[in-house]
C-alpha cells in the first residue's frame, strides 16, 4: 500500500511526493517544539471515538495525528523523538504537547481508561523515551504550574530563614547593647 494519511472523511488516502514531504516536515516540526509525545495503538477505534479522543486533547491544547510509520520515521530523525523508533509499528496513532508533558500524559491515560481500546505503546517526554509505567508514574504528578510554585516555595524557605536568623541575630545583638547601655546608665 502506498504511504498515506488518514483523513476523517475519507480514510486512508494516498499521497504524492509533494504532499508526503509536506506530511514530514511538519511532522518534524512538531517533533522538535514538542515536550511530550505519546505513540498509541488505535486499532478498534472507530471515526467517532478517534475524533472525541481529538477533540479531548484539543481542549488541552494538545493535538493527536494518524501518520503513516514510514513518514513518521522518517521525521522523527534528527528530533528527540528518534529514540523511541521501535514504537512505530503497526497503527500508531501520535499524540503531542507542546507546554506540559504532565498534562499530556493524563490526558491520554484518561482516555485509555474509558476507552481500553486505545492502547499506548510508549512515549518521549522531555527527551527522554518511557514505557507505560513510566508514563503511568508521570501521570501521578502534579501539573508544570504547581510543580514550579512547590520548587519556588522551596527555593524561597532557605533565603526566608537566613532573614529570619540575621534579624534574630540583629535583634539579640540591639537588645545586648542597649541593655549594656542601661547597665551603664545605673
Amino acid at each position: 500500500m502506498a504511504s498515506g494519511v488518514f483523513d476523517i472523511k475519507k480514510g486512508v488516502r494516498k499521497l504524492n511526493k509533494e504532499e508526503k514531504t509536506k506530511v514530514v516536515s511538519e511532522l518534524q516540526t512538531k517533533f522538535q517544539k514538542a515536550k511530550g509525545v505519546v505513540f498509541t495503538d488505535y486499532r478498534g477505534l472507530n471515526v467517532e471515538e478517534i475524533t472525541g479522543l481529538r477533540n479531548n486533547l484539543r481542549s488541552a491544547a494538545l493535538e493527536y495525528k494518524v501518520v503513516k510509520n514510514t513518514l513518521a520515521k522518517i521525521a522523527a530523525e534528527g528530533t528527540p523523538v528518534s529514540i523511541a523508533r521501535e514504537n512505530f509499528s503497526g497503527p500508531v496513532g501520535i499524540a503531542i504537547g507542546y507546554d506540559d508533558p504532565v498534562l499530556l500524559v493524563k490526558k491520554v491515560l484518561e482516555y485509555s481508561k474509558a476507552n481500553e481500546k486505545l492502547q499506548i505503546k510508549g512515549g518521549v517526554i522531555e527527551g527522554s523515551a518511557c514505557n507505560l509505567d513510566a508514563l503511568k508514574t508521570i501521570s501521578a504528578l502534579p501539573p508544570r504550574k504547581v510543580l514550579l510554585s512547590m520548587l519556588a516555595g522551596v527555593m524561597q524557605a532557605p533565603a526566608g530563614k537566613l532573614a529570619r536568623l540575621l534579624n534574630a541575630t540583629l535583634s539579640q545583638f540591639i537588645y545586648a547593647m542597649q541593655a549594656l547601655q542601661q547597665k551603664r546608665e545605673e
